[in-house]
């Protein structure tokens, strides 16, 4: 009962501010079901694709949301890349592909659990920053849930932590995080560039996450070392028998798709092709060749393998989102925004931690496409908009850490153990660890990017 007076109460308050603050009556629609969609989200996780569904059937009862803008926003092209890479990934999985990478990982640096620890996290934001974080994290789950299977461990605050390092790790180049890629379109940026300022900024930020997050799972890194200790001298249990042309077979199709990912730009360029039309392509393509090798499996793994409640959230999040572009709520907050600032350290400071905040309870590539026009908008102005494009890129990908739906990474990891390890992580259970993670590297990034500033 208490959840249910607090949903209400807060899509009454929203629709009452939106009135207040002089929204027409299309806008303050769309702020009221919006926040309905995300309360409902947070307050009852296990029903949120309910409150999807309601959300933007609502949206296009009201009027709000036409059927052409709804299809525009849903992401298709997201939810396609999405389904590809998970049917790459489960066929890896279902051919030991990963537990035999856990097993070398164990080999190389498993004497301890912070050291092993230390090198999944650094792997996920290694990958994070060369592909992106969603490929990233869709290899690197698979890799973490193996090594908590072996030893018998709640996969939960593993799964956490890889994500923290995934989200930290997708800024430190132009290519980790869509978000990179807008602001270096817009702003000009070259991949130099964020080498230079994203990339020291990025390695800082998760050199100062990993004690936080040993600090705070320190009872699950000492359960990992109890189960490391017990399996001996090789660090693991034993592995199951493989057969070693599938081990061959699924290295050369993850290798082949990393560096198609990688090099999608090079073979867009070549081919004359639109931007992005390849990033799409390789994932497509490697689903394709594993339904070919799967032959009358492959019906079974695409109903089993593709996380179906995950991606049709995805579709309705990004619409119900992309809503309050289209009737110009997100607008009229921009504007208020750039005003708030005032100018100089007080405008950075605003944009990165208004961008931080919006992204952790909104698409934080949606929060972050709404900020680009104000700091356009300042740099026609005369402004010196260089700490601001950064700014932006840090406060939307570190506080994309502090809620579940903070980043696109953070909602396919838990959709993820919501269906294979039958997990279920509430909304406080990844704010507490959240908190403590994303106000300290966004706190850190902040003072680096202020001592460079001119």
């Amino acid at each position: 009962m208490g959840r249910a007076i607090s949903y209400l109460g807060m899509i009454g308050l929203a629709a009452l501010v939106g009135w207040l603050a002089g929204l027409d009556r299309r806008q303050v629609l769309a702020v009221a079901i919006f926040v309905g969609f995300i309360a409902g989200t947070l307050l009852y996780w296990r029903a949120r694709l309910a409150f999807a569904l309601v959300g933007v059937a609502v949206l296009l009862g009201a009027g709000v949301l036409d059927l052409p803008h709804l299809i525009e926003f849903a992401g298709l092209d997201i939810i396609l890349f999405l389904v590809g890479m998970m049917l790459l990934i489960g066929f890896l999985e279902e051919r030991r592909f990963f537990e035999v990478v856990v097993e070398a990982i164990l080999r190389v640096v498993g004497r301890g659990p912070h050291s092993l620890m230390t090198a999944l996290m650094a792997l996920a934001a290694l990958s994070a920053a060369l592909v992106d974080e969603v490929t990233s994290i869709l290899f690197m789950s698979g890799v973490t849930l193996q090594l908590t299977r072996r030893f018998s461990l709640s996969p939960g605050p593993f799964i956490i932590m890889v994500v923290f390092a995934t989200n930290i790790g997708s800024s430190a180049t132009v290519v980790g995080n869509p978000i990179g890629v807008m602001i270096a379109l817009r702003a000009g940026l070259t991949f130099p560039d964020f080498l230079r300022w994203a990339t020291p900024i990025a390695a800082a930020c998760l050199l100062l996450t990993l004690p936080l997050c040993f600090l705070y799972f320190r009872q699950h890194v000492a359960a990992l070392g109890e189960g490391m200790a017990a399996a001996g001298g090789e660090a693991a249990v034993e592995v199951e028998p493989y057969r070693r042309r599938d081990l061959w077979l699924s290295a050369a199709l993850f290798t082949g798709t990393i560096l198609g990912l990688v090099l999608h730009t090079r073979i867009e360029a070549l081919l004359g092709l639109e931007k992005n039309a390849m990033l799409l392509g390789v994932a497509l393509l490697a689903a394709g060749i594993v339904l070919l090798l799967e032959g009358e499996r492959a019906r079974e793994l695409v109903e089993r393998r593709v996380e179906w409640w995950t991606l049709t959230f995805f579709l309705f999040l990004f619409a119900s989102a992309g809503t309050l572009r289209y009737v110009g709520v997100t607008g009229r907050i921009a504007e208020g925004l750039a005003g708030l600032g005032g100018g100089g350290a007080g405008l950075f400071l605003a944009v990165t931690w208004a961008s931080g905040l919006l992204s952790a309870f909104m698409d934080n590539v949606l929060a972050v496409a709404t900020l680009i026009p104000v700091i356009q908008d300042l740099a026609r102005a005369g402004a010196a908009v260089g700490p601001l494009w950064w700014g932006l890129l840090f406060g939307g990908t570190l506080f994309g850490n502090l809620t579940l739906i903070g980043s696109t990474a953070n909602i396919i990891a838990v959709g993820i153990l919501e269906r294979r390890e039958k997990t279920h992580l509430d909304f406080m259970t990844w704010f507490r660890p959240g908190l403590l993670v994303a106000v300290p590297t966004l706190l850190l990034a902040t003072v680096m990017l202020i001592l460079q500033s001119p």
